[in-house]
């Protein structure tokens, strides 16, 4: 193995765990952790809703922030300084104060955010000029967060763990993880070429309504996988609550996301990107409807990875349609368009826990969200069809370096 493919997957190691710490943990940790503060008695649905809330905000906060942040500020020292906040917050949710808990989880969220952001840019960056998409391996981060988490929340709950011991193993396992990484993240980044170059129109003008429908359709999707994403251990609960199959759906979801994004690494460069995020959001609206229609384990397992494959697959794909449209301040925009999917995953808990105030039946209320959610993920995948009618791309390859 030459230096240079060494150090590249140096990167790419270092970006993935990155990413894993910043979402599997920041953002999605409560989601396995539920159950047991659930079991624990030290919150109810109504609570959890509003720390899932508060999380998301921070996030949709986190993502604002990364847009103002100079950039004479170095990229490699506010990588380090989100992993750092993540671990010391996810460790002070162990701690008895449930009072502090709903400022504890919005922390979070804008740490995930600023970490997801300036991750992704700094290891993008640095891959640029590499013979392979080696550049798409580091979104198997979040999904290999969330196995992990998913893993270790099984363990834990077969092992009587509380959600205050949960907690603690989880930001036990971030410090570890970072240590790891922490040298890796030592260079100030740089410029990173487009995924694909393509002009909306001959003349190379942007249409006005193009980048507004865009950060719409993608908002959209941040809705509609939220409810899946925030509830799915309690959904499988309510459903199979005698079945022991029940601590592995959400794991199942993370290791289809790894997939997920090893296939995005995959597919033709040269394609309009539109087109990916068209059936990623098919595919996605499929498996939130999956687990009301087929309410068994193999119907929550078919929607695990059908909302799993596509979950960082969608992220990757925006953000590089957003250097194609604006090829110029894509990082602003890449930033506004995070804080747009953070608006729609606002209002996932929102609307689910305004449906439960309203429904006496648990599992009637989860099927009305559910059904809400894949809907809307049509709707944005029409809107992303009528993008394509209306601001067609000419695409062409961009020569790589050798």
């Amino acid at each position: 193995m030459s230096r240079r493919v060494a150090d590249q997957l140096t990167i790419v190691l270092a970006g993935s765990a990155s990413l894993a710490i910043a979402m599997g943990v920041g953002r999605f940790a409560f989601t396995p952790i539920l159950p047991m503060m659930l079991h624990d008695g030290t919150v109810d649905l109504t609570v959890a809703g509003r720390l899932a809330t508060a999380n998301y905000v921070g996030y949709l906060v986190g993502a604002l922030a990364a847009m103002l942040i100079p950039k004479e500020w170095p990229q490699t020292t506010i990588i380090k300084s989100a992993l750092l906040l993540t671990v010391v917050l996810t460790a002070l949710m162990a701690l008895p104060f449930p009072t502090t808990w709903t400022g504890l989880r919005f922390l979070a969220g804008v740490a995930s955010a600023i970490g997801f952001v300036f991750t992704s840019g700094w290891c993008l960056a640095e891959l640029t000029g590499s013979t392979a998409s080696i550049g798409s391996a580091i979104f198997t981060g979040p999904g290999a967060g969330i196995a992990v988490s998913g893993l270790a929340a099984s363990v834990m709950t077969a092992l009587s763990f509380t959600g205050q011991g949960a907690w603690t193993t989880f930001a036990v396992m971030s410090a570890a993880i970072s240590a790891l990484i922490w040298r890796v993240f030592r260079k100030p980044g740089r410029d990173v070429e487009p995924f694909y170059v393509g002009k909306a129109r001959t003349s190379g003008r942007v249409p006005r309504t193009e980048m507004p429908m865009f950060a719409v359709a993608y908002g959209l999707a941040g809705f509609g996988y939220i409810v899946t994403a925030t509830y799915l251990p309690v959904i499988a609960k309510n459903a199979i609550s005698d079945s022991p199959l029940l601590t592995v759906f959400w794991p199942l979801f993370g290791i289809s996301a790894v997939v997920g994004s090893l296939l995005a690494s995959r597919v033709r460069k040269s394609a309009d990107a539109r087109l990916y995020l068209i059936g990623s959001y098919l595919v996605q609206a499929a498996g939130v409807a999956m687990s009301v229609v087929w309410e068994d384990a193999v119907g929550l397992a078919l929607s695990s990875i059908l909302v799993g494959v596509p979950f960082t697959a969608i992220s990757y794909f925006a953000m590089n349609e957003v250097r194609r449209i604006r090829s110029s301040h894509h990082a602003r925009y890449m930033g506004l368009l995070t804080a747009v999917f953070a608006v729609g995953q606002i209002m996932g808990p929102s609307v689910v826990g305004a449906i439960f105030a309203r429904q006496v039946n648990s599992d009637s209320a989860f099927a009305l969200a559910l059904g809400i959610a894949s809907i809307t993920l049509v709707v944005g995948a029409v809107i992303l069809v009528a993008m394509i009618v209306m601001f067609p791309a000419r695409v062409h390859h961009r020569p790589q370096e050798r």
